[in-house]
Formats: structure tokens, sequence, C-alpha cells
């Protein structure tokens, strides 16, 4: 006998994906990661290839976890995705070049509904649901890990994207004229100065440039990690590379909340594993170049979502606002 009302879906599926790895995860309609696993992005350097092993692994983790009927749609995290296109554009650290169209390659092969929007803007709609931001109106997201800073601004609620879906781009604002190559293809950007990837090559122009002895120059693998435990030991190089990343970091971070005046910024990603040692001069340094008016006023938070959470859940955020579509009904 037919059922005398339609079945509400409880499920969706969040995908992060990063420069290395891929996770995706079904989550249900309270925000709890039912499953989860992940693949090495970098396996598969041709698009075509990534969607069919995505879409087999996706559909493989839904079948064991209570199969299709449950399942609504799918939320996609990714660098340089535009949500309003659905397209991944010209990613700086992806292998996929040009504009690749994600969300309708992996819908056509689902049979799902599918939205795919930036990292930056995944994590705020993490951060909104379940993290830092629950409750807040207007608020900064910014994101510092796998070798950039993403942001998303959330004004009234709701995200502020720009006329082409690139609002929040503040790590490809320029800090310094001729300064260090990035990326996108132009010099000076701010990611290049406080990324994982530039506190590495803040420690190595330190390494070269110092006439004291560093435990830096010892390592075999300069990263956040190893030289946060180098600032721990008292190493005075490994301090100054943090001082200078927190230095940059906050004078970015100032010229934005004198912009945009918000509640809140919110500070997520691996860089956040350094505590203090970012976070005191970056304080000190917003504190000293922040406008005035608001000086005091703006709260500066890290994340209490786990890292390997947090995009899955915002990814899976994003899911439920998209419209629902479905080959199986």
């Amino acid at each position: 006998m037919a059922s005398e009302v339609d079945q509400i879906k409880t499920r969706v599926v969040g995908i992060d994906v990063r420069e290395a790895r891929t996770t995706y995860a079904v989550v249900s309609i309270r925000g709890e990661i039912i499953a989860q696993d992940h693949f090495r992005t970098s396996d598969y350097p041709e698009i075509a290839d990534y969607v069919s092993a995505l879409s087999e692994r996706v559909i493989a983790l839904i079948e064991e976890n209570g199969g299709y009927e449950l399942v609504r749609s799918v939320g996609i995290s990714a660098p340089s995705a535009n949500y309003l296109t659905g397209c991944i554009e010209n990613a700086a650290n992806l292998k996929w070049k040009g504009v690749v169209p994600l969300a309708a390659m992996l819908q056509d092969q689902l049979g799902l509904a599918v939205a795919l929007a930036n990292d930056a803007h995944i994590t705020a709609l993490g951060e909104k649901a379940y993290g830092s931001a629950h409750g807040m109106k207007d608020f900064i997201v910014v994101s510092i890990s796998h070798g950039g800073l993403g942001s998303c601004i959330f004004t009234n609620g709701l995200p502020h994207l720009g006329i082409s879906g690139f609002a929040g781009e503040v790590g490809h604002t320029c800090v310094k004229i001729d300064g260090r190559e990035c990326g996108c293809g132009r010099k000076g950007c701010l990611e290049t100065y406080v990324s994982d990837r530039g506190l590495v090559r803040t420690a190595e122009e330190l390494i070269a440039e110092s006439r004291e002895p560093t435990l830096l120059s010892e390592l075999d693998d300069l990263n956040i990690s190893t030289i946060t435990d180098c600032c721990e030991q008292g190493d005075r190089v490994a301090i100054e590379a943090f001082r200078r990343v927190g230095e940059m970091l906050g004078l970015g971070l100032a010229n934005y909340a004198s912009v945009i005046n918000p509640e809140a910024i919110i500070l997520t990603g691996d860089m956040m594993v350094a505590g203090k040692w970012l976070l005191k001069p970056m304080r000190a340094a917003f504190e000293k170049h922040v406008f005035h008016n608001i000086r005091g006023e703006v709260r500066i938070l890290v994340s209490i979502l786990k890292e390997g959470e947090r995009d899955v859940l915002g990814a899976s955020a994003l899911a439920w606002d998209v419209k629902e579509y479905s080959l199986f009904k």
C-alpha cells in the first residue's frame, strides 16, 4: 500500500576536496557523522578519473550505511570553487586547471542534487551551524591551511559572495609590493606570508640570515609542528619566524576588520596548532592597525570544531540548502 505522505530524507553527503586528500561522509539531519572515509586526491590528475573514483566511493559508503533512499543531496567543499556556477575555477593548488564543472559532473554520476562552494564558504557554514559562530549574524571566518588563506564574510546571517562568487579573497590582497610570488600568478599576496608555506619560507630566510645557532637548521622537515616544537624549546629564530608571520596576519586582519566591522573573526586551519606563538603577535598587530573606533570590539576566536570534521559538516550544511533532486524517487 502506498504511503499517504512523502517521506523526509534524513541524511546528506558532505565532501571535502583538498590538494592531498578528499574526505567524504554521510551526515544525519542532526549533524552526526554516520560514516566517513577518504582517499588521495593526488592519485587522480585527470578530473574525469577523479569524479568516477569519488562517485564509486560515495555510492559504496551510502549503500553500506542505510542506502540511497535516506540521502537527500550532496555538498562539496573545494579550493577556488564558485557556489554560483558549481565550478572549480582556476584553482592555484589543484592539478585540475581551468574551469571544472564538478557539481554537474558529480550530479550526473550520483543522480542526486549537488552543491559546490569554496572551502572558506564551507568552513563558515560549519562554524555557523555547529561551531564558534553559532548564533552570530555578522562575522568572518579565516581558514589558514593546505598552502593558502581563505575567508568568508557573513552579514545579517547570510554569506556575502559578491557578484561573481569570489568575495572574501583576502589571501590574495597585496601586502608587499613586488613581494613573494603567489600561486595565483601575482606577487606579495597575504597568503604567501601567513600560510603554512609562508611560515616555512620565513623560517628558511631566517636560517639563512641568522648569526646564532638554531634548532631549525637541524630539522629534516620544516613544518608548522616542528617549528612550534622549536619555539617550545626556546629557540629564538623559531619564535621570530612566528612573530613575523603573526605580525603580517594581524595587519591583514586589521585591514579586513576595518572594512567589514564584524562581531568576530574566527580562525581555523592547520596554523592554529602554533597557539600563542602565532596568536600573541597577531593580536598585538591587529590592535595596532585596526580602525580606532572598533579597536577592542572585534572578538578573535579559534574554531572549536575538529579539523577532520569541520569541512564535511560544513559541506553537509550546504547540501541541505540545495533544491532536492533525485533519479531514485
